[in-house]
C-alpha cells in the first residue's frame, strides 16, 4: 500500500511540475497535427479496433491509457478488452475473477503480474471489471517465446495439442523483412544467440495476441488492446497479422513515445501510429 501510495504521488507530483512549464502531454496525428483527447475519441468511433502502444514504465502514459478505455467504454458498453501483460494461461484466473468466483487478492497471488501491475495495470483491470467489460489475455506464454529463442519456430513442433493451444496456430507465416524485425535484427547485429530466432519469437508474440483477437472481431465486438510500443508501431507487429485475417479492418493505432518537448512532433515519430502521444522525457517511470 505504502509503495502504491508514493508511486501515485511522484505521478501527480510529475503532472504538476510539467503543468507548472506547460501541458503535461500532446496528442497528435502523424501529420503533426495537435489534438485533444476529446478528438483522439471521435477518429476512435469508426474503427474496429484501438491500439495503445504504450511504454510499460510510463505513469502517466497508464494513466492516459486508463481515460482512452473510459472514453471508449462510454461509446461501447460491450467493449472487449486486451492486453500483453497477461499471458493466454492467465485467462482463467481472469474469468474467475471477473465473474467473482475468486476474489481479487486470490487472482493477483495466481496470475503472473508485472512488476508495476498494482500501480500501472490494475487501475486498467478494475475499470474494466466495474464495467463487466470482457478481457481477453493475449500474450504468448514466456516460456514459449523463450523456446523459440534458442530452437526457432521448430522448437514448437515437439509440445503437446495443450500445449499448442496457448500460442498461434502453426504453421506461421513472418515476413521477415519488415522494417520493424529489420531494426531489430540490426540492434542485435554482435550480441549472442541467433538473431533469426529473436525475431521469429518477436513474431510469435506479435501473431498469438493477433490470433485472440479474431474471435471477438468476427462477432463483430469493438476491442481495445494495451501492448508495448513495439508490437504495433507503424502499423507492423500484430495489426500485420490482423490485417492478414481482416484486410478491410479499421485500426486506429495510438503510439506512446517522449520528447524533450511536447510543442512539435519530432521527425522519427511522424509514422510510428495514425495517433501519437507524446509525453515529457523526464516524466515519472516506476522502473
Amino acid at each position: 500500500m505504502r509503495n502504491h501510495f508514493l508511486a501515485l504521488l511522484f505521478v501527480f507530483v510529475s503532472i504538476g511540475t510539467v503543468k507548472a512549464q506547460g501541458e503535461a502531454y500532446q496528442f497528435f496525428t502523424k501529420k503533426g497535427k495537435k489534438v485533444v483527447l476529446k478528438q483522439v475519441l471521435k477518429e476512435a468511433k469508426s474503427a474496429d479496433v484501438v491500439f495503445f502502444g504504450e511504454l510499460h514504465n510510463n505513469s502517466l502514459g497508464h494513466w492516459l491509457q486508463l481515460q482512452v478505455l473510459k472514453g471508449l467504454q462510454a461509446e461501447n458498453p460491450e467493449l472487449v478488452v486486451g492486453s500483453e501483460i497477461f499471458e493466454r494461461e492467465d485467462q482463467l484466473n481472469l474469468d474467475e475473477w471477473f465473474s467473482d468466483q475468486i476474489t481479487e487478492s486470490s487472482f493477483e497471488g495466481e496470475a503472473k503480474l508485472w512488476k508495476n501491475y498494482s500501480t500501472d495495470y490494475r487501475p486498467v483491470l478494475r475499470f474494466a471489471k466495474e464495467k463487466n467489460l470482457r478481457f481477453i489475455a493475449t500474450n504468448v506464454p514466456r516460456k514459449y517465446a523463450s523456446l523459440v529463442s534458442k530452437a526457432g519456430l521448430s522448437g514448437l513442433d515437439s509440445l503437446s495439442r495443450e500445449a499448442k493451444n496457448y500460442f498461434a496456430k502453426l504453421p506461421m507465416a513472418i515476413d521477415m523483412s519488415l522494417p520493424g524485425y529489420v531494426a531489430m535484427k540490426d540492434m542485435m547485429h554482435g550480441a549472442p544467440g541467433n538473431s533469426d530466432y529473436m525475431i521469429q519469437a518477436q513474431a510469435l508474440k506479435d501473431a498469438t495476441m493477433a490470433e485472440s483477437l479474431f474471435e471477438p472481431l468476427y462477432a463483430g465486438k469493438k476491442i481495445y488492446h494495451i501492448n508495448g510500443s513495439y508490437h504495433s508501431k507503424d502499423g507492423e507487429g500484430i495489426l500485420w497479422y490482423l490485417k492478414r485475417e481482416f484486410p478491410t479492418l479499421k485500426a486506429l493505432n495510438i503510439h506512446m513515445v517522449t520528447q524533450d518537448q511536447l510543442e512539435k512532433l519530432d521527425d522519427e515519430n511522424t509514422k510510428s501510429g495514425e495517433i501519437i502521444l507524446v509525453l515529457p522525457s523526464d516524466s515519472h517511470t516506476t522502473y
